[in-house]
């Protein structure tokens, strides 16, 4: 979208777009570095060990090497997943020059930080690049991921991203902060 008069649009302020660009990197980074984080300590503490009841019939820790999506779906298509999430990180990265709105900002920089989180794994761990098995680790309900997926950071900000951007739809807020149906 231009910002030019001419075409019909008021101009939007080069600051507020750096505002935005500069909240959706933030948050990608802070949901990054949570990501890793918590996969190395998981990594590193539940490896060969029984699942951690942290509150019983509610919520355990729990180490899961995912090479598909929730559920284990598409197991067999790990590298579809990790093209999916390298086109999804390319198409954020495209539109934030023309971010304003502060909550595409929040839910976009979530988007991201968690398929970047995801896309860490996919490509540096086992078995290779393109195919590798992503680190879970939180589960609720059952500590097997049968009543609900094993998730991690990265899935949770793709998930909470994803509804805040919903949201965002069906109110009609548009990506430049213009609010219209």
């Amino acid at each position: 979208m231009s910002s030019d008069p001419a075409a019909g649009e008021a101009p939007v302020d080069p600051a507020l777009r750096r505002r935005g660009v500069f909240l959706l990197a933030g948050i990608a980074g802070v949901v990054l570095a949570l990501d890793l984080a918590t996969k190395i300590a998981a990594v590193a503490t539940l490896e060969d060990r029984d699942p951690v009841t942290v509150i019983d019939g509610l919520f355990y820790l729990t180490l899961l090497r995912n090479p598909g999506a929730a559920w284990s779906m598409a197991t067999g298509y790990t590298w579809v997943l990790t093209i999916v999430a390298v086109v999804v990180v390319g198409v954020i990265i495209r539109i934030a020059r023309r971010l304003v709105s502060i909550g595409w900002a929040i839910g976009l920089g979530l988007v991201l930080g968690g398929a970047l989180g995801n896309l860490v794994d996919r490509f540096f761990r086992s078995p290779g690049p393109m195919r590798g098995h992503v680190v879970d680790m939180f589960a609720v309900f059952a500590p097997d991921g049968s009543v609900f997926p094993v998730f991690n950071i990265a899935d949770s900000g793709i998930a909470c991203g994803g509804i805040l951007l919903v949201l965002m739809a069906l109110r009609g807020v548009e990506i430049d902060g213009r609010v219209g149906g």
